[in-house]
Parts: C-alpha cells; sequence; structure tokens
C-alpha cells in the first residue's frame, strides 16, 4: 500500500512541477517576446531617424522649446550637461536613445517623430 501512495504522490508532484513548468516557460516566451519587439520598434526608429537629412535650424527651434530649462539658450548646460561636442562623446545611435529614453536621470524621456530627432541631431552635430 505505500508502493501504490507513493506513486500516486510521486503523479501529483510530477504534474505539479510539469504546470510550474509551463507557466515559467510561458512567462519567459512572453517576455522575450516583448523585449524583442521593443528592440525591434527601437531599430526601425533610429534606422528611420538615421536614414533623413535633418535641419539644424529646425533642431535649434526644437531644441529652444524643448531643451533650454535644463541645457541653457546656448547648450552650455544647467541642470543638464554641456552639449558641445556631445557628438564626439556620443554617436548619433547613443544620442537617439538618450533622448528618447532619458537614460540618465533627471534627463525625461521625449516622443519626439524621426524628422524631428533628424533636425536635433543636425544642430548638436553644429555645436562641434
Amino acid at each position: 500500500m505505500s508502493t501504490s501512495s507513493s506513486t500516486a504522490a510521486e503523479r501529483d508532484f510530477k504534474g505539479e512541477f510539469l504546470k510550474i513548468v509551463f507557466v515559467v516557460f510561458g512567462v519567459l516566451l512572453i517576455c522575450f517576446s516583448i523585449i524583442f519587439v521593443n528592440h525591434h520598434e527601437n531599430n526601425k526608429y533610429i534606422i528611420e531617424t538615421l536614414e533623413l537629412n535633418g535641419s539644424a535650424e529646425e533642431g535649434d527651434a526644437l531644441f529652444k522649446v524643448n531643451c533650454v530649462g535644463c541645457h541653457g539658450i546656448t547648450a552650455r548646460g544647467l541642470v543638464g550637461p554641456d552639449l558641445h561636442s556631445i557628438t564626439q562623446r556620443l554617436n548619433d545611435k547613443e544620442i537617439i536613445k538618450q533622448v528618447t529614453g532619458g537614460l540618465t536621470p533627471p534627463m525625461p524621456s521625449f516622443e519626439i517623430d524621426p524628422a524631428n530627432m533628424s533636425n536635433l541631431l543636425k544642430y548638436l552635430h553644429s555645436l562641434e
């Protein structure tokens, strides 16, 4: 009798274990799918932005509306850092990720379309 009860207990354990494995696998699959989709969307945005030839003048206007509060009217920095020569410290992809993701607090993230991001990049390059 102890053999059949231990066999039933083993079956119950195996069944519960398999349920847990499937749930964990499902959660991991969902997480990786979300990461992949976000990464793909981000790369698509970066590629589209870099293919455009922005306008430094329009980038300057955009900067004056959105960035001067932290970086100053001359982009020499206030709360945020001096942006002169930023394109020598960071490549364009890193700058795009910084602007859209706000990677270094207190920098906020900005939702900016590829054309305006291209304009902002052109402006930042003009500060060299």
